[in-house]
């Protein structure tokens, strides 16, 4: 789960990382208080959105006193910020970050992520900090400094030694760069984050190590344990059909092709639509109704599909494992006589009571494309969609 910049910073304070002062407003009166009691000569008002790359797009504004500051969070609020992560269409900004300027005496980079090749944590840092991380690997890879966690021990006081030496940090520095280190780790585990990334960490020229920026994203499936941290979801920056989705426990993704698609199990949904590829279209989404899919089930995946003005066709692929192609079938005919479905929908049920699904899809009354090959059905579906 995705959260904001202030929000990222408020999980590490509670950790006593050392973070940036300042909090969020929603309206232009709460900025300029907030900048009162900052009491800071020069103050910076950030735009709080779901992507990166804030400042290219005019998000990130130097303000040298109040009343600047709510003059320029005026000017922010209902902005639509448009960032290379956000696409063409932009973000809207809803809340800024008022906080106080720093005196920045060196830039650096740390992170915390997992790698999935070693199954381990890895604490990067670099000091190319201000840069995308991404930039420095394609660039100048030898500037990443990694080390991989134990999961038993953590990370341990040599680690977080090294990567201070690395980050070439010096006397109460390098002290303070060690402690930060430690409380980044423990913030990450203890949130159940599945990243971190401070870019930039900042040496002040007072001599502290502090965060400037954050990211930090939250593991979905470790919520449970932390109802706190479910709270600050922001509906208003996920797509809506996939916040819609979820009402409905269903994995869904949208995506920018024209095939939606309705599929049981992930490794079949990502093959499904390698073979949309591969037949000359693009899927509209990514859409797993589980191993437990049922009419209603289908139903709300359909009432998805249809809500998405992209869809100009549909393919069904359903392995009939655990689940039972007739109850497929079932949900599919209800979906279709309740639901205004206005293009060509292919249907392939194989597995599990496959013989009963087709009898079913028969005497429906309903307009399918009906398909029994993997190929096939993405074949037709593409064909479909051009006729």
């Amino acid at each position: 789960m995705n959260i904001h910049e202030y929000q990222s910073k408020d999980i590490l304070r509670k950790y006593n990382v050392a973070v940036q002062r300042g909090r969020v407003a929603f309206t232009p009166d709460e900025a300029y208080k907030i900048a009162q009691e900052l009491g800071s000569r020069e103050f910076v008002v950030k735009a709080q959105i779901h992507a990166g790359g804030r400042g290219k797009g005019g998000g990130v504004k130097l303000a040298q006193s109040p009343e600047e500051a709510k003059a320029i969070a005026e000017k922010m609020f209902g902005m639509r910020l448009v960032t290379p992560q956000t696409g063409a269409e932009g973000k809207i900004v809803r809340r800024v970050l008022i906080a106080e300027a720093l005196d920045i005496q060196q830039e650096l980079y740390v992170g915390i992520v997992l790698d999935r090749s070693t199954s381990r944590l890895v604490f990067m840092a670099s000091t190319e900090g201000g840069v995308e991380i991404e930039k420095v690997a394609a660039e100048m890879p030898e500037k990443i400094l990694k080390e991989y966690i134990d999961p038993v021990v953590g990370l341990a006081g040599y680690q977080a030694r090294r990567l201070a030496f690395g980050l070439k940090l010096e006397g109460d520095i390098f002290k303070k760069g060690v402690a930060f280190m430690q409380a980044l780790y423990k913030a990450y585990i203890s949130s159940d984050a599945s990243l971190a990334e401070i870019n930039p960490l900042v040496v002040t020229k007072s001599g502290d190590v502090i965060v400037l920026d954050a990211k930090i994203n939250l593991d979905e499936n470790a919520l449970y344990r932390h109802p706190d941290l479910a709270a600050l979801r922001d509906p208003d920056e996920e797509e809506p059909l996939e916040v819609e989705a979820s009402k409905y426990n269903l994995n869904y993704i949208k995506l920018d092709g024209s095939v939606g698609c309705m599929v049981n199990g992930a490794g079949l949904a990502m093959a499904t639509m390698d073979l949309i590829k591969l037949a000359g279209s693009s899927p509209a989404n990514f859409l797993d109704v589980g191993g437990v899919a049922n009419a209603e089930t289908v139903k709300n995946g359909f009432l998805i599909l249809m809500s998405d003005p992209n869809v100009k066709a549909v393919l069904v692929n359903i392995f009939g494992g655990i689940v039972r192609c007739d109850r497929v079938a079932t949900g599919i005919k209800e979906a279709l006589s309740q639901i205004e479905v206005t293009v060509p929908v292919v249907v392939r049920l194989q597995g599990n009571n496959a013989d009963i699904a087709a009898q079913i899809l028969k005497e429906s009354g309903l307009s399918f494309i009906v398909a029994t090959d993997f190929k096939e059905c993405a074949d037709k579906v593409v064909s479909a969609l051009k006729q």
